[in-house]
């Protein structure tokens, strides 16, 4: 029998609320039915991020590699199809898949030697550019959730959420956001995107210095791939050389990359107001560091 850490029971109750506490609950018959359908021993402890359960398993050769569950969601369930398309050129490789639940089989990747543990902030930056580049080059296939579509959903939430925000000054900023939004909405771009490539979803491998993990794909502009990096080990006076860098190495027009950035923002900004939560100042920063830039 396997054990749900607590810490994943809670992040589920949190976000997912009864789909979460149902998925909490189907976890151990649901890993002990693939543990004997894919014929896997477990070999290490658990491990877990907000939404997955991930266990060290051993296939019936000796293959080592990783169990995956988590709950199907509108941003998990690219996932595998990212994956085999991807077909580890820059990310971990899929080694078997199920449709109905979104488990997956994995390649086992280091996790002790994981991209938030170098010490230099600005090399670790260059390395989610590197691979960001290697997984853009990938057209999104039909059926991926689409950045355009985002975008709209964000642009006709945006008046009702700045009624919502009672200061000035944050609220000019969002405002700020949605308008850039909508100079680029109309050419969302077809790249196949991570979504959230920070440094904890990079880990090192035998094959590769590092890969990525985790993708919550779409299709969209590369621009909007830039924000985790800005936002993860956060120095507001970094912003400007971060984004910089990544746009040289991905070779971005810069002011699309920035209006697809502030697109990010605003999307972080939706959740929090329809969530009843502060503006997150990191965020807001990121804006105002952008705006200030003419190049």
């Amino acid at each position: 029998m396997i054990d749900v850490p607590a810490e994943l029971a809670a992040t589920q109750e949190k976000y997912n609320k009864e789909a979460g506490r149902a998925f909490i609950a189907a976890l151990p018959d649901l890993t002990t039915s693939f543990l004997r359908r894919w014929n896997l021993r477990v070999t290490g402890t658990p491990m877990h991020g907000v939404s997955a359960l991930v266990l060290p398993v051993d296939r019936a050769d000796g293959t080592p590699a990783v169990l995956k569950l988590q709950i199907r969601d509108h941003e998990s369930e690219g996932e595998p199809t990212a994956l085999r398309l991807w077909n580890g050129d820059g990310a971990v490789r899929l080694l078997d898949h199920d449709e109905p639940t979104g488990t997956m089989l994995l390649e086992r990747l280091d996790a002790s030697r994981m991209l938030a543990h170098l010490p230099d902030v600005h090399e670790g930056v260059l390395v989610i550019a590197r691979l960001l580049a290697h997984l853009h080059t990938t057209p999104a296939p039909a059926g991926m959730r689409r950045l355009g579509d985002i975008a709209r959903s964000m642009l006709e939430r945006t008046p009702a959420a700045l009624d919502r925000i009672p200061d000035p000054a944050a609220r000019r900023l969002v405002a700020d956001c949605a308008a850039a939004v909508r100079e680029v909405a109309d050419e969302p771009g077809d790249r196949l995107l991570h979504w959230d490539l920070h440094d904890e979803n990079v880990l090192a491998a035998d094959r590769a210095p590092w890969l990525a993990i985790d993708p919550k794909p779409l299709a969209g502009d590369p621009g909007f791939d830039l924000w985790p990096a800005l936002a993860n080990n956060f120095d507001a006076d970094d912003i400007a050389w971060r984004f910089d860098a990544m746009t040289d190495v991905l070779a971005l027009d810069r002011a699309r990359a920035r209006a697809w950035t502030y697109g990010r923002v605003l999307q972080n900004c939706l959740w929090e107001v329809e969530e009843g939560r502060p503006l997150d100042e990191a965020d807001l920063e990121i804006a105002r560091r952008l705006r200030g830039r003419t190049a």
